[in-house]
């Protein structure tokens, strides 16, 4: 199993918590990336940077991220590309995106940016502290589980 990260926008505390659980639960992490990052040094840790450009990293994810995998990201237009192919997404506020919540996470996503566009409210996400750390690990243990339970699952770290 893989579990990739969109590393652009990634928490560095959520990227260190996934190397965490690779390292007890042995699997494969890919951050990928559209400008160099500082890759752990853990053979379970692949770094891909990507030609710059526009959506270059989660077109990357989409093409290479399978079904049964985790991919680790905040962009909901992402998650929804990857949840149609069977990839599993979560967020690194610990919020899971799935086909039940999708439509209203881009309704509100639409909305948000249409208000911001127009000047009727601004700023962004509050800062990642303790709590979203919190719930990032916990619902990233409950998601791995499930995936390895999944019968779809091969070998955990190849």
């Amino acid at each position: 199993m893989r579990v990739w990260i969109d590393a652009d926008a990634c928490p560095k505390a959520a990227k260190d918590q996934v190397v965490k659980f690779a390292l007890k639960r042995r699997f494969q992490v890919v951050l990928v990336a559209g400008q160099a990052q500082v890759k752990p040094a853990f053979a379970c840790v692949r770094l891909v940077v990507v030609p710059s450009g526009p959506d270059a990293a989660d077109d990357y994810l989409v093409e290479h991220a399978a079904p049964g995998e985790l991919v680790i990201c905040s962009d909901i237009p992402l998650a929804d590309r990857l949840i149609k192919k069977g990839v599993a997404v979560l967020d690194p506020r610990g919020r899971e995106f799935d086909e039940r919540n999708m439509g209203e996470r881009l309704a509100v996503r639409n909305l948000l940016s249409d208000l911001r566009d127009q000047g009727q409210m601004g700023g962004g996400q509050a800062p990642y502290g303790e709590r979203e750390r919190q719930a990032f690990a916990n619902a990233l243990d409950r998601i791995l589980t499930r995936l390895r339970l999944s019968p779809a699952q091969g070998p955990a770290l190849s």
